[in-house]
């Protein structure tokens, strides 16, 4: 009983969990494009090195470090939402949140050798692994039900969501 009571949130949590991965692996690629742009591939060489010098724990305070200045950027954007400047507070903390996800990669991608040589690192990154693949499993039946809901004919719908899903449609459509 209390595990059907508990499923919703851990639905939630698989769902909030599987949106940092996605941008996770939809930030490297830009991050990517970024140091292409720009002299960060030098500089991603030359942390590399300087990387590879040092002990795994010293790697993990590299590791650690940017993520640092970004709390700041968050704290404003909690004073911009307390202050009710919505919009700017929005994209203050989503700002905030891409640019942290995309620092992270960039130093990950350069620092995950050495900090996988720490044990309890490699279990704790194996673990987080795990439970991205569970949560993948725990929310796709979900997102194949709401995929079958929009695809389908309204079946499971009241008639006015599915009348405004049908009207949002025409308009895609006729937009096109």
């Amino acid at each position: 009983m209390l595990r059907r009571l508990l499923q919703p949130v851990w639905v939630l949590l698989a769902i909030i969990f599987l949106i940092e991965a996605w941008l996770w692996d939809h930030c490297e690629p830009i991050v990517a494009r970024v140091v292409a742009l720009i002299p960060l591939a030098r500089f991603k060489e030359w942390l590399s090195e300087r990387v590879d010098a040092l002990s795994p724990a010293m790697t993990l305070i590299v590791f650690a470090v940017p993520i640092i200045p970004l709390f700041p950027l968050k704290l404003v954007g909690l004073w911009l939402l307390t202050h009710e400047y919505w919009t700017s507070a929005v994209f203050t903390i989503l700002f905030a949140k891409m640019l942290g996800v995309g620092v992270t990669a960039f130093v990950f991608d350069v620092t995950r050798d050495k900090l996988l040589e720490m044990r309890w690192f490699e279990r704790l990154y194996e673990l987080v692994l795990k439970v991205r693949a569970k949560a993948t499993e725990l929310v796709e039946p979900v997102k194949r039900r709401i995929s079958e809901l929009i695809k389908g004919n309204g079946e499971g719908w009241s008639s006015r969501t599915f009348r405004l899903i049908q009207r949002f449609r025409k308009s895609v459509h006729e937009a096109r």
